[in-house]
């Protein structure tokens, strides 16, 4: 079964996902939309889709837009564990 079937914001209106700008209304509304993820099953499923697949714009597993790409710049920063565990096998 398809782990959006599943999603908490199924039940809300998707504008809420999109806020538009920055400013005091764009930010209540990003907490709104958190706020739906805080309590759905799927949360973490839907994070790992969104970073999967570059969703770039929204409200997605429970974090914004910025956060997301914060996340994306520090994975690949941090080498795999692999590439290090061979690195060090090597030293």
């Amino acid at each position: 079964m398809n782990w959006r079937q599943h999603a908490a914001c199924r039940e809300e209106h998707p504008d809420l996902f999109f806020p538009i700008g920055t400013g005091a209304p764009a930010l209540t509304q990003t907490e709104d939309a958190k706020s739906v993820c805080r309590r759905c099953p799927v949360m973490e499923r839907c994070l790992r889709w969104a970073l999967e697949t570059n969703q770039e714009y929204g409200v997605w597993g429970g974090t914004s837009e910025a956060e997301r790409r914060a996340l994306r710049r520090t994975r690949q920063r941090t080498p795999s564990r692999s590439r290090h565990a061979v690195s060090a096998t090597r030293s």
